[in-house]
């Protein structure tokens, strides 16, 4: 755990530099931000978070990614005829370098979380936040875990500017691209329509109703949910009995959506493509209340929360000046009781890495 807290400190500390050795911008960019962080110092905060993942050895179904590399000969062809070819193709290009499974763990660090750090410093309002959110919220945690979805989930979100600006086409290649490393990504097609509509609708109403009914109806709804899975590789999660996500964890992630709900007029002003964030954000929340059914479906809100992350940093500017820093370090608080609550009280983290001397021991 004391690498979880390093990490956290380092990273926040290099991003908050990072916004504090800022420069102007011009109004060229997609949203009216008035500062650039420093590319450097950002970068970082990037690496700490990249030495961190990718050198750890245990954490979740790290051991299992890593096992299978080591005992796994890859051919072209044996990657291009599975399931899911892109993980495939990803682990024949690595052999080539090293039949070392931590290889294949550094790459898709490196690669999930640079996108991820791209994104959020290239749209986020306060960079330090998004950076500090995704730490303390349990993502970067998660991204550990669930590994190769969320290298999927990383692509998808690269897609974030044609998401916004309406261009379908290079949107869905990276969304088909996405897919061919877990299967679980084409539900950002039909996304793409969904989110590109006003927020705060009548359509929005129904979408919580909806999202309510399901939850508390689940035994009645499951047999349809997981009828139209039951073709994939993932109908097999129909039989999982493991229980259902804590309900702290649908709070943490309603809570930003109902900060930007209170402040939704002046949020589309400061904010042009608020309604496309709000509304990913808010499917994002329903599949964490679906989750307090069954875990499973907190897998698939990994492709919202990341847009979360760039609405957290922007509705702490709907609030009056005078208020806002009362209201970023009510956000930095909360985060931080939750980091604590879910790292160290509810799963007890135990990092450990064969590479980092201080945290070398078993896994």
């Amino acid at each position: 755990m004391e690498m979880l807290w390093l990490n956290l400190g380092a990273v926040f500390g290099f991003a908050v530099t990072a916004r504090y050795f800022s420069k102007s911008v011009t109004d060229t960019l997609p949203f009216p931000q008035k500062v650039k962080p420093n590319a450097v110092l950002a970068l970082l905060a990037l690496a700490m978070m990249v030495t961190v993942s990718g050198l750890r050895s245990g954490i979740g179904d790290t051991y299992v990614y890593r096992e299978d590399y080591d005992n796994t000969i890859w051919t072209l062809q044996a990657a291009l005829e599975g399931d899911e070819p892109g993980f495939g193709v990803l682990q024949w290009l690595l052999q080539s370098i090293s039949y070392d499974g931590q290889i294949l763990i550094f790459t898709c660090a490196l690669i999930t979380l640079t996108i991820i750090t791209a994104v959020t410093y290239h749209y986020s309002r306060l960079f330090e936040l998004s950076l500090y959110v995704f730490i303390t919220s349990g993502m970067f945690l998660v991204s550990m875990n669930g590994m190769r979805q969320y290298l999927a989930a990383a692509i998808v979100f690269a897609g974030a500017s044609f998401l916004f600006n309406g261009k379908f086409v290079p949107y869905a290649a990276l969304v088909l691209l996405a897919s061919t490393f877990h299967q679980s990504a084409l539900i950002m097609l039909p996304v793409y329509f969904i989110v590109r509509r006003k927020a705060w609708t009548k359509q929005t109403i129904l979408f919580l109703f909806a999202g309510v009914i399901i939850a508390f109806g689940y035994e009645q709804f499951s047999s349809v949910i997981f009828g139209a899975l039951e073709d994939t590789r993932y109908g097999g999660y129909s039989e999982f009995d493991e229980g259902g996500a804590n309900i702290i964890r649908v709070a943490v992630a309603a809570a930003p959506l109902i900060v930007a709900y209170m402040g939704r007029h002046k949020l589309e002003k400061i904010f042009p493509q608020a309604d496309v964030v709000v509304n990913l954000s808010l499917m994002g929340v329903l599949f964490m209340l679906l989750s307090t059914q069954l875990w499973i479906f907190a897998r698939m809100a990994i492709y919202f929360d990341l847009f979360s992350l760039i609405l957290v940093s922007w509705i702490v500017k709907v609030f009056a000046k005078k208020d806002q820093p009362f209201i970023y370090f009510a956000i930095v608080g909360c985060y931080l009781i939750y980091f604590v609550f879910e790292y160290s009280v509810t799963l007890n983290i135990q990092y450990n890495s064969q590479y980092i001397p201080l945290f070398r021991g078993g896994e």
